[in-house]
């Protein structure tokens, strides 16, 4: 089986030594210069390989199209992604939320171990090669319908296949016109977030045309935009252990709540709970408006901290206001809490009444921020869209529209949470696609 796959990210990598290890002859087709560029500055350049909680740990932190990913993952979980490295030489590490990073806390040693698993089951690497097309030809009327059974047997979704494939793939076009056959083809040419990686979509765009359909594609895991004016006096303030709830304008349940980190940035929030809430409100950002509540203290009630600000205000009660927070707030923060509550700066402590420690209070355990966007995908850590998993069969990865021709990776619409999901999303759709594309007859 001579297989080509499109595109040498994590997805693309995995896929060619899926395929190669199951006994096909398997070639990279890599626009960019060298393998795996947005696996070098994944983690902030340390690779967060993927999570290391339980399976369906992985899968509930799968955001867009869970149930289509239930094949792959259990073709190549995380526990397989480790042996995977470890096997081959790369030494891991669990930390905190159980991410998974190589021991020497560089992402060129993840690269390199792939790069050397790749040569060692003979794979072929072709670089500075631009795929614009694909090759397919017709289908003989008696394989239609044999086809159409065959890939409604194999969905987990589709009962029936509307219509049946007529088209199989042969091979891709190059940029310069230049033709190679090929029996399968894998496309894993990532989504258009970092395009400076080489990932600007253009294998979504072939896809399109042939057929495939898709999902409007937006920036997913990236800051947001504020527009309150105070998010530049608080720029570079991290906050730990706090509370974030998310809200649409007029609606009393939250869209996303989480707690841990996050910061302050010349437009607006970043930071690890920051980046997941965008998963969730992406959708909704267009349409309503957004407002984000930071609790700063949730470890205590409204209660307890009271009696927190009674104790620090009894320790300065001949202090003026402004000077009385320094125990409770960071000192960027104090100005801002103290516009927000209306209470005068200059103020001594022990005349505030206690309607005036409420508003404190409220300042404190709902901080208000409006969210106006989302940061664009050249902040973007993924892509949340793609081509649509209608389209392809999930205990496989084969397209639905095009015989033999597979898809991997961040192409999909499917997108997860931080902590290594995303990337487990990569390797799990690509082993599945390599070892499918090398185990299935021709037809």
């Amino acid at each position: 089986m001579d297989i080509a796959v499109i595109g040498a990210g994590a997805a693309g990598m995995m896929a060619a030594y899926s395929a190669a290890k199951n006994g096909a002859k398997a070639t990279i087709y890599e626009r960019n210069e060298k393998a795996g560029k947005k696996i070098y500055i994944t983690g902030k350049g340390r690779c967060n390989v993927c999570n290391a909680s339980d399976v369906e740990g992985v899968l509930n932190n799968i955001v867009t199209n869970r149930k289509f990913m239930y094949s792959s993952i259990y073709a190549f979980t995380n526990e397989d992604v480790m042996k995977f490295f470890e096997d081959n030489g790369l030494r891991l590490k669990v930390e905190r939320g159980n991410r998974v990073f190589p021991e020497s806390d560089h992402s060129q040693d993840v690269i390199n171990t792939l790069k050397k698993v790749l040569r060692d089951n003979g794979v072929k690497m072709i670089f500075d090669k631009t795929v614009t097309g694909i090759l397919a030809e017709d289908i003989a009327e008696d394989n239609k319908e044999e086809n159409g059974i065959k890939h409604s047997l194999n969905s987990s979704f589709d009962n029936i296949i509307k219509k049946n494939i007529s088209k199989k793939v042969i091979g891709i076009l190059l940029e310069n016109g230049e033709k190679k056959y090929y029996d399968k083809v894998i496309f894993a040419t990532g989504g258009i977030s970092y395009p400076v990686t080489g990932s600007d979509g253009m294998g979504i765009r072939i896809l399109e045309k042939e057929g495939h359909r898709i999902v409007a594609m937006r920036p997913a895991l990236v800051p947001m935009n504020c527009a309150d004016e105070c998010v530049k006096d608080l720029q570079g303030l991290s906050l730990k252990n706090v509370k974030v709830l998310f809200y649409e304008a007029g609606k009393k349940k939250p869209i996303f709540e989480d707690f841990g980190e996050m910061l302050f940035t010349h437009f607006g929030v970043s930071g690890p709970v920051i980046l997941s809430a965008s998963s969730f409100i992406g959708k909704k950002i267009k349409d309503a408006n957004i407002e984000l509540v930071i609790d700063l203290k949730p470890a205590l009630s409204e209660n307890q901290l009271d009696d927190r600000i009674l104790r620090d205000f009894d320790e300065s009660k001949n202090k003026d206001f402004r000077n009385s927070l320094d125990k409770l707030l960071p000192k960027s923060l104090i100005p801002v809490i103290i516009d927000r509550c209306k209470i005068d700066p200059y103020k001594k402590v022990n005349e505030i009444s206690k309607s005036e420690r409420i508003e404190l209070l409220n300042a404190v355990k709902k901080f208000r921020l409006h969210i106006s966007s989302l940061r664009g995908f050249n902040e973007a850590i993924i892509t949340s869209g793609g081509i649509n998993v209608k389209d392809i069969n999930p205990a496989t990865m084969e397209s639905k529209i095009i015989k033999n021709l597979y898809i991997a990776g961040e192409m999909i619409d499917v997108d997860a949470l931080t902590g290594g999901y995303n990337l487990q999303v990569a390797w799990s759709t690509g082993w599945l696609a390599g070892i499918s594309a090398a185990s299935e007859n021709l037809q």
